[in-house]
């Protein structure tokens, strides 16, 4: 059984200029919130389940999808206060009813991953977190990773990966318990990959890397959302 956090809570603000009334993983794409064929996307691919970490204007979240969502049920972590990526993850974390690995998402990122794949790393290696990587086609925008032959994360960097370098594609499985045994209580404002990442990575969690070649789309990028529809549906065949 594999659940995911989508943290789904941020204002918005690069995309406001291009969609200002709803949340940013409600942008409409094809006529559906960008977060439904997200969700779709990953029950397809394995997910049973998901905790959708939300804030700014999250009850048109609740609202749209309800307790349950394409026959998944849907638990929600709510920032009464914004807490930044990081503190919306930690509280996401305790709607979780298992210890066992769960996928974590960016809800304004689509990112077309193997879970099996994902999986299979992760418990082979033991790690702690595994991401998803993929070759930045942009200089200093996503967060560059360096890892050994086998796969073990040596090195990550927030917004410095180089054109052709290894980044970090926003997707994670991620153990539970490693994340419990360094950040013991939620309710502040951190960010997951400024303060919770090297907080891990200093304590000598193990960190992994799977390369995808799946496609990627940011839809908080306004040239991004503009494509997103031909992007995504290229890649999955709905319409």
């Amino acid at each position: 059984m594999t659940r995911a956090i989508i943290l789904a809570g941020g204002l918005g603000t690069r995309l406001r200029q291009v969609v200002s009334d709803v949340p940013k993983p409600m942008a409409p794409i094809n006529g559906k919130p960008f977060l439904a064929h997200q969700m779709m996307h990953w029950k397809r691919a394995g997910i049973d389940g998901f905790v959708l970490s939300i804030g700014y204007l999250g009850e048109m979240v609740i609202d749209y999808f309800g307790d349950s969502y394409l026959g998944l049920p849907i638990s929600y972590a709510v920032e009464n206060t914004p807490l930044g990526t990081g503190g919306g993850l930690l509280l996401a974390i305790e709607k979780l009813d298992s210890d066992e690995p769960f996928l974590l998402l960016n809800g304004d990122t689509y990112f077309d991953v193997d879970l099996g794949q994902l999986l299979e790393l992760h418990s082979q290696s033991d790690a702690g977190v595994t991401f998803a990587l993929f070759r930045a086609n942009e200089p200093d925008r996503f967060g560059g990773v360096r890892m050994t032959a086998e796969g073990r994360i040596t090195e990550f960097r927030s917004g410095k990966a180089e054109v052709g370098q290894l980044a970090n594609g926003g997707v994670y499985l991620i153990d539970p318990l490693v994340i419990k045994q360094v950040f013991h209580a939620a309710g502040n404002n951190i960010s997951f990959e400024e303060d919770i990442l090297p907080e891990l990575f200093k304590a000598e969690i193990p960190f992994f890397g799977l390369q995808s070649h799946g496609k990627f789309v940011d839809i908080g990028v306004p040239r991004d959302f503009a494509c997103a529809s031909n992007i995504m549906f290229e890649q999955t065949g709905d319409t």
